[in-house]
């Protein structure tokens, strides 16, 4: 009998997704004139915590989940730190059936 200890404790601790690839709308005119509006009027900081870093446009309801593409109410100003909360929050909502 053979031992896996060192082959299997060579595995990283978990599997990490996929590298995202931003879809092709994010780059279109009219999503860059929305997201420059949007800042213009309510001001370039996060909605959540008013830090005005590494700000991202993002839907409040996603595209994926029904939410409408160009609608500045469903658009939210959030930090990369609020996002990820945000999107995590998103999926796990989506894998559980809670759309």
């Amino acid at each position: 009998m053979t031992s896996l200890g060192g082959r299997v404790g060579g595995l990283p601790s978990r599997v990490r997704p996929a590298p995202k690839i931003a879809d092709q709308f994010y780059s279109s005119p009219e999503w860059r004139a929305l997201v420059r509006q949007i800042k213009r009027q309510r001001g370039a900081f996060c909605e959540r915590c008013g830090s005005t870093k590494g700000l991202i446009a993002d839907h409040i309801v996603e595209r994926r989940d029904g939410g409408a593409d160009l609608d500045p109410s469903n658009i939210e100003l959030l930090c990369a730190a609020h996002h990820a909360k945000k999107t995590a929050e998103a999926r796990r909502r989506r894998a559980l059936g809670r759309v």
